[in-house]
Formats: C-alpha cells, structure tokens, sequence
C-alpha cells in the first residue's frame, strides 16, 4: 500500500492539541500520528487558543466568528474545515469523539470515513438513540472505540451480530526501558472531584499519612468548582502539570491511586501509572479493569476499603514490589503495535468496499465446478462444496452457481455463445440477488467487463478468489496456475491459495493481496474413523494425472509415477492400492471412499517438489477420515502438526521403512491416525476456514490457526 494516503484528522473543537493543556483524544491522535506509516500527509484539525502544537501537521480551524448565538459550534466547525480544504481530496476523514460532524461532512464530501468513540456513545449528540447508532453503522466505513466498555455501550439494544464493522483500539503506551527509582509517595491525577472520585481518596489518604509519618501524597489536577480539601502536612496539591512532567512524577511514586466514580471510558491514568511501576488501585468501573491486569481492583468503592488496600500496599512490600513488577513489565497496550493495526484498518478501508452490515448475515454467491458434466464425480473432494457448507453453517445465505456447467449448457456452436450468456446470466442473478460478498475458485469465465459492472451497481460488494492448485517453481503447471490466479488478483479483494504466499510473490511478486488458507476438513465429507475400522490394505494413493472424463490418458507421464515405482519395490510385503497409473484408473466419488476406508496407511504426495504448505485435498481425504499419512517434511506441515498426528518422511528410503514399521505397530497407527484426524478438525473444519476468509475479506484482525 501506498504510504501517500491523505488522510484528515478531525478532532472535537474543544480539544486542546497542545503540550500544556492536551486532554484524551488529543493524546490519542498524537502518540498514534507519530508511529504511523502515513504521517507524511496525515493533516490534524482542531480549535486551539495556544500556539506550542503537540505536532508539526496541525492545522487551526477558527470559529470564533458566530453569525448569532443561535449559531451551532459543531456546524461553524465543520463549515470552515470544508472551506479550508475545499481543494484537497482525502481519502480518508477521521472523526474523533464527535458523530454530529460524521452527519455533517457526510453531505458535503465523499470519501472513506473512520469514526472514533473516546467516551460513552450513549451521552453524544448523534449517536444516543438505537436508531442513530444503525444509521452510523449503516454509514460509516469504521467504527472505533478506545475500550469494549464504549463498545458495549454502543451496541446497548443492538443485535451484536453488527459488531463486525467495529474494532477496539485502546490508548496506548511506550514501554518504559527501566524501574526508576521510587520514594514513598501516594499519588493521584485527575479532576479533583467526586466523580473522579477525590473525596474517597482524600478520606482514605488522611488516615493512612496519620498511621504511616514517612509516606506523603499528592494530588495532580484542578476543578475549576467546589472540591474536597485535603488537609494535612504530608500532601501536596501540584495543580495541573504538563502530561511529561505528570509521567516522570509517576516514575518516582509507589502507589497511584485511581478511585473514579464515573464509568471511564477507558482510564488512560491506570494503563500509565502501571506501566511505570507504580502499584495502582483502581475501581471496577467502566474501561478501568481493562487498562492493566496487574493491579488491585476495589471491591467496594468507599474510602475505607481504599485505605485498607493502600495500606497493605504500605506494610507487605513483597506483595507491592510484584505489583509493581508485573505492570511494568507486562504493558497491555503498546503504541507501536496499536498503530500498525490501526494503519491496517485505513489501508482496507481504501482498498475495498465495506458491506452493508445492517442485515444479520452476509449473502454469498459461490462459483466453481461443481461437475454436473461428470456427474458430480467430484464431490467428495469438492473444496468449492466444503466452502458453501462452512458459510452456511456460519450462518450466512449461499447461492452456488457452476460456471463450466452453464456455459457448456447454453452454448451453440462455440464456447463463446455460452460465456455470452453466462455473463448475462451473472449479472441479472446479480441484480437480483445483490451479494454481500462474490467468492469463485479455479475459473476465467467471469469476464473483467462483468466484475466492474458488479462494483458499479453495488459498491459495498466484497470479491475473493481461491485456487488449490500447486505454486512451485519445479512444476510447468505452476506457471499456467500463477497466471490462472494473476488473471483476476488485482481485480479482487482478496487472493486465497494453499502454498505459502512467499512462494507466489518469488514468481509474481506485483500481486500482494494474498493469504494461505489449509484445505478444510468437512464433518459431512470427511466423515470415517478408519482407525476404528479393520482394513484389509496396508496404503492407499490416489491421483487424477493424466485423466480425461475419468479416464487415465495414455502415455502421461511425471515425477510422482517414478517415485511410486521406486516406492513399490521397497515395500514388496506390504498391501498397497494406488490408482492413477500403470493402467490402473483413477477412482471417484463412492468408488474412492470404497478404496480409501480399506487402508490403513495413506500417502500424501503431491505433484512437483515439497513445496512450503502446499497440499492438495488430498490431505484432508487421508487424515481426515482418519487414515495414518505420510508427508515429506520439506512441505514444512510440522508448523501445524507434530509426529504424534502425522508421519513426516525425508526421502523415499525413509518413508519405506515407515510403512514398514507402522505396519507391523497397530497401537501406535492408531493413535497417530486418530491425534492427526482430531488436530485437523480442531485447527481446519469446514466453518473456521470460511470464518476465516470471511474476516480475512472483510479486512477484520483474524489469524488461520
């Protein structure tokens, strides 16, 4: 992704961006603006009096020149940040804190938009009522809450099956490199009030500075109204300080104290007094419990309860050193890192279309080969059927369409005719349809042509290809397969394949939106114990090289043919059957589950070299249906499985002996078989691998395994 993305930070209009006077989102925009890959033309907005700007980028939008005191702030705002960049194009609007000026800009400027929650939704103009929170979902490209507290707030009496177009990005921090040194001092910070909960410290405080002489307490922050006094030799009242010098006095404290009242949104004050080792006690209210995991918790919150475990803190120091311990040395939330995510989310905001999430699930039209031609002989194997069942049984509404089968059904005298008509054919089930999401596999039948007509009648609509076929540079194939896939990959969201993408990039390196995903196991299709069972066959090996309508070619030949001659000669006392060469034909549909069931052992060998992941469906056949299987080690599968779930060869002398041995040790085949069937349906079924594609196409945070 480009690093020259425009984007425009817009801050709320009371929010000082300045070093003296920076409140939460100020700092929020701040420490997240420097670690980003965008910040060269990431431009800030906001209404600041002072000049010492916390960064270079910012830009004042002045709106102290109100027609009346009728005259909306919010609109004045917005009103002059149109006309200031009214000839700049941003490709991304970000909004913090204020969902009024999402309903305002929307009007004026189409471009992507990100909005960010820092406090409670249910308290802002914009986004109080259930009907406004739909229509931002409705509306916005991103929605971001500093904790799952202002999340959860948000989806108050909303189906949380929306949340998917949310994410939570926490106020984060630098690790400290060091424990500086501390001194006996109780600190506090933030608003000297009662929602802040200051009067419970200043009763808990008093006492403890009377029982324990050499310990003092300060209190860092102002109320510009009435607050509780505290009176007493030991504390100091500092006032407001700036947000580095509040840090370094963090450093030098033992204990800090955050005793709120009031549902913090997040608590940025716990997450930092932590981090710099300060043993923190906090309330159980709103963010505050998920800033740090080391710290103690009130379970009462009055002023006694406070003192009692701020003295424990005071007599047992061992208990207090841990604390401190632990909180500096296990921070939850790091900049570097939330800033990289949060870069990820601008960059799939650009580079895809979002949905329209409203809807409970998500409408898929999947397209491959389901092989009506031959009968659906294909059907066991079938890696486009695993794909509707695991959408299905993730709650989402599939159409499946057969692009081969239709066009060799409507054409006349040419294929030409039938592709004709099947784009026509796409694009009324289209209209008719309107697809959340379009996934296809294995196919040139989809005209370029039909895909832009897609994104021009529905822009929110997601397109993914997949392709299982083999990516190696020792195959020929591979480089028909590399351009089967190229043919369509910048086109699409989202490129699927089963070999590790870094073999792709070698060969293709232009094509970057790619991911792996493990041929799934399907309990419908992958559906025996054979270790259960009493076969009468030792292996089993099945290949489709060389077939024409089910029938073995004459005179094809490759590598996996010599290798399963050479294999044959090394194990004359062992019962094998394999199909698909030396004029035995290749097998299918319940033919091959008859085969398969009846051997013990399979072997998983693919054509062209061990490549890195790389497996046909071939895998999830054998283990799957809980076969012992034997796979060369080169192919790298012992990141997924250990020798306890599957049996790794390094050369054909190697895998002889192994079958040799597993043969003659039942117990151990059979715990071997049944450990690598369980891992494979634990780590790749049917619904994880489509839940998986589904959030890997949506831009979403998700991993494979």
């Amino acid at each position: 992704m480009s690093k020259d993305l425009k984007i425009a930070t817009i801050l709320p209009y009371k929010e000082n961006y300045t070093f003296n006077k920076a409140q939460a989102a100020a700092i929020w925009v701040c420490d997240f603006f420097k670690f980003s890959k965008f910040k060269n033309k990431n431009f800030i907005f906001g209404n600041t009096k002072e000049k010492d700007y916390l960064t270079k980028n910012y830009v004042n939008i002045n709106i102290n020149n109100l027609k009346s005191k009728f005259s909306s702030s919010t609109h004045e705002y917005c009103k002059n940040f149109i006309k200031r960049t009214e000839n700049i194009y941003f490709d991304i609007i970000e909004i913090h804190n204020r969902p009024l000026v999402f309903n305002i800009l929307k009007k004026e400027i189409n471009t992507k938009y990100i909005v960010y929650f820092h406090n409670d939704p249910l308290s802002m103009n914009g986004s109080k009522t259930v009907n406004e929170r739909l229509r931002l979902l409705d509306e916005i490209d991103k929605i971001i809450f500093v904790s799952k507290w202002v999340q959860n707030r948000f989806f108050l009496n909303l189906d949380k099956k929306l949340i998917n177009k949310t994410e939570v990005v926490y106020p984060s921090i630098h690790k400290e490199k060091k424990i500086f040194k501390k001194e006996k001092k109780i600190t506090f910070v933030g608003k000297l009030n009662q929602s802040k909960g200051y009067d419970i410290y200043k009763d808990a405080v008093t006492k403890i500075l009377d029982e324990f002489k050499n310990w003092k307490a300060y209190s860092i922050g102002d109320e510009s109204r009435s607050r509780p006094m505290i009176n007493h030799k030991n504390h100091v009242e500092l006032g407001f300080l700036e947000h580095k010098k509040v840090l370094d006095f963090l450093n030098k404290s033992e204990i800090a104290v955050v005793p709120s009242r009031w549902e913090e949104p997040f608590g940025r004050t716990a997450l930092e007094s932590s981090s710099r080792a300060c043993a923190t006690i906090i309330s159980n209210r709103g963010g505050l419990p998920e800033t740090t995991d080391y710290c103690i918790t009130l379970k009462k919150l009055n002023s006694y309860e406070l003192y009692l475990q701020i003295k424990k803190l005071i007599k047992n120091e061992k208990f207090r050193k841990k604390i401190q311990y632990d909180g500096f040395k296990k921070v939850k939330h790091l900049i570097k890192e939330n800033s990289k995510f949060i870069d990820k989310i601008r960059e799939n905001c650009t580079q895809k279309f979002n949905l329209n999430f409203i809807r409970n699930k998500l409408r898929i039209i999947n397209i491959y080969n389901t092989g009506q031609k031959l009968n659906h002989r294909l059907y066991n194997i079938s890696l486009g059927k695993k794909f509707t069942n695991g959408f299905i049984r993730n709650g989402h509404d599939v159409l499946e369409i057969s692009d081969r089968d239709f066009i060799r059904q409507n054409r006349t005298f040419s294929l030409k005719n039938g592709s004709s008509k099947f784009q026509d054919f796409l694009i009324e089930t289209f209209k008719n349809y309107n697809p959340d999401f379009l996934f296809f596999g294995h196919t040139k039948n989809i005209d370029i042509e039909t895909i832009d007509f897609f994104r021009t009648i529905n822009k929110n609509i997601i397109i993914s290809q997949w392709n299982e076929d083999p990516i190696m540079p020792s195959l020929d194939y591979s480089k028909t397969n590399i351009k089967n896939i190229s043919y369509y990959a910048n086109l699409v969201d989202h490129n699927f394949i089963t070999t590790d993408p870094s073999i792709f990039r070698k060969q293709n390196p232009k094509i970057n939106n790619l991911h792996f995903f493990f041929v799934p196991v399907d309990r419908n299709i992958e559906c025996f114990n054979v270790y259960k069972l009493n076969p009468t066959r030792d292996i089993f090996y099945a290949m489709s090289h060389g077939v024409n309508r089910a029938k073995l070619k004459k005179g094809k030949t490759d590598s996996r043919i010599n290798f399963l001659n050479n294999l044959i000669k090394k194990i004359d006392d062992i019962s094998y059957d394999f199909y698909g060469f030396a004029n035995k034909e290749p097998i299918w549909g319940d033919n091959f589950y008859k085969a398969l069931v009846n051997s013990k052992m399979g072997l998983n060998l693919s054509r062209g070299l061990p490549t890195k992941y790389y497996s046909s469906n071939r895998i999830a056949s054998l283990m799957g249906n809980g076969l012992l299987t034997f796979i060369d080690k080169k192919t790298q599968m012992n990141d997924f499985f250990n020798n306890n779930e599957i049996i790794f060869y390094s050369e054909i002398n190697d895998l002889s002996e192994k079958i040799k041995f597993y043969k003659k040790n039942e117990k151990s085949r059979i715990k071997i078989a049944r450990n690598g069937k369980k891992k494979y349906f634990k780590l790749f079924n049917e619904l994880k691998t489509t839940k998986y594609i589904i959030d890997k196409s949506l831009g979403n945070r998700t991993i494979l395994y």
